[in-house]
């Protein structure tokens, strides 16, 4: 029982240190699974952002829409986005803004949210550049104060109003 122990600690070694080798040579591959915000996946992703832009589907004209319909379906749409974490932060700032937004703002909302969910959330946790449409936004610059939670606020899904 003893040599099969031995045989194991000698054998689980040697492969240990001939991963450790490849892995100082230099000669092992890149990383196949790179995490999202790595440098290697930010570069490759900076080439691909116009492309992505291209690839979203024109926007629904919305002829004669009311204030108050655009409301309603801008407090539907900011909860309803496919992700909890896009849910959770553009309900919130909904809940909050949406009220005293004008018309012009509102619109401006409802642009940004035609945007991918990921790339809103990355945006306003200061963890992508947002593309040159975005960049000036006082829109995104409220949205990026509000993800930043200063006051640590613990926040909730709101709930809708009953009318």
């Amino acid at each position: 029982m003893y040599h099969l122990r031995t045989g194991y600690r000698i054998t689980r070694n040697v492969i240990n240190i001939g991963y450790t080798a490849r892995l100082l040579s230099g000669s092992h591959p890149s990383d196949p699974f790179p995490l999202p915000l790595s440098h290697e996946t930010q570069k490759q992703l900076q080439g691909q952002e116009q492309e992505q832009t291209e690839d979203l589907p024109a926007r629904l004209p919305r002829l004669n829409e009311s204030i108050q319909t655009l409301r309603s379906r801008l407090i539907y749409q900011s909860r309803k986005r496919g992700t909890l974490e896009s849910d959770l932060l553009l309900s919130t700032f909904a809940a909050e803004h949406l009220g005293t937004m004008t018309e012009e703002e509102m619109k401006e909302f409802d642009r940004l949210m035609d945007e991918p969910d990921w790339d809103i959330y990355y945006w306003s946790v200061g963890k992508k550049i947002p593309p040159e449409r975005w960049v000036n936004s006082p829109l995104l610059d409220r949205l990026k104060r509000h993800a930043a939670n200063e006051g640590k606020v613990v926040r909730r899904m709101p709930d809708l109003a009953m009318s």
